[in-house]
């Protein structure tokens, strides 16, 4: 049976790290940048463009208006990631983080939400030891970075980013990134009855 695990993350929660560690154990495919290289085979948008649009939006488009004939570059970018997560998820089971995959799956079964945050101080911990953020500015960083995400993901969905209630599964990384794997995984399994 296919099946596609979303994961929302604030800054700093490491839930890249923990959806690249939960598609190793559950051995499927896991897609975060990657969904660009994947976008650009078929949008014909350069990977430059994609990296510098990613999850960023300019503030003149909808979900309801995704077909108008006037779109930015940011919203070229979303649309060609929405058809490439799209046709992703309907080819195999995965894992894939960021860029409204949720919103993008909401129709189809076998799909399940995740959400994975942390407190600011462990968020100041993974930010500085693995994006080399300067102490002195990771938690402005931290919430600059949030506020970007939530704004993109309210933007291009009619949800609430982070809000329980549009997940499945909301996880607290202070627990350790293993000890959140295994709870994933526990789930992942229990839900879609994987041996």
């Amino acid at each position: 049976m296919k099946y596609v695990i979303t994961i929302g993350r604030e800054y700093g929660s490491g839930g890249r790290f923990i959806g690249r560690m939960v598609a190793e154990k559950l051995g499927i495919d896991f897609y975060d940048n990657e969904l660009i290289y994947e976008a650009c085979k078929d949008s014909g948008i350069s990977p430059k463009v994609f990296e510098t649009f990613d999850e960023k939006t300019d503030g003149f488009f909808s979900a309801a208006g995704m077909y108008s004939y006037d779109m930015s570059l940011s919203q070229k970018v979303f649309l060609a990631q929405f058809e490439a997560i799209k046709k992703i998820a309907s080819e195999k089971s995965c894992v894939i983080v960021g860029r409204c995959a949720d919103y993008v799956l909401r129709d189809m079964e076998n799909v399940c939400n995740i959400f994975i945050c942390a407190p600011m101080e462990e968020k100041i911990k993974r930010a500085v030891e693995f994006y080399g953020v300067k102490i002195e500015k990771a938690s402005s960083v931290i919430t600059k970075r949030d506020k970007k995400r939530k704004t993109y993901y309210n933007f291009y969905t009619d949800m609430d980013w982070g809000k329980a209630s549009n997940y499945d599964l909301c996880i607290n990384s202070k627990l350790g990134v293993e000890n959140c794997v295994n709870v994933i995984v526990t789930y992942v399994k229990e839900r879609f009855k994987i041996e």
